[in-house]
């Protein structure tokens, strides 16, 4: 089974550097971030990006975001689910 496929739990990133990656990446945007143990393991992050599908960038670019409730991580998800990312 692909590592990316072990924990379908998604969590939520800001990008902080965009460095390298100006048309895919937007400062400050929160993506979601697909869980991927080989990528982590190279200092890499699966994020779905502008173009909407998920590709790999330096965890360096991003700083996590913790939402503290259920109901806010809910809405969040459902929101991003539709296409919304940030």
């Amino acid at each position: 089974m692909p590592a990316r496929q072990q924990n379908n739990r998604s969590r939520y990133v800001v990008c902080v550097d965009n460095t390298g990656y100006p048309s895919a990446l937007e400062r400050r945007k929160i993506y979601r971030a697909v869980p991927d143990a080989q990528a982590a393991a190279h200092h890499l992050m699966r994020v779905v990006d502008e173009s909407g599908e998920d590709y790999l960038y330096p965890e360096n670019c991003f700083a996590p975001v913790t939402l503290p409730r259920t109901t806010a991580r809910k809405a969040f998800a459902d929101s991003t689910a539709a296409g919304a990312t940030g």
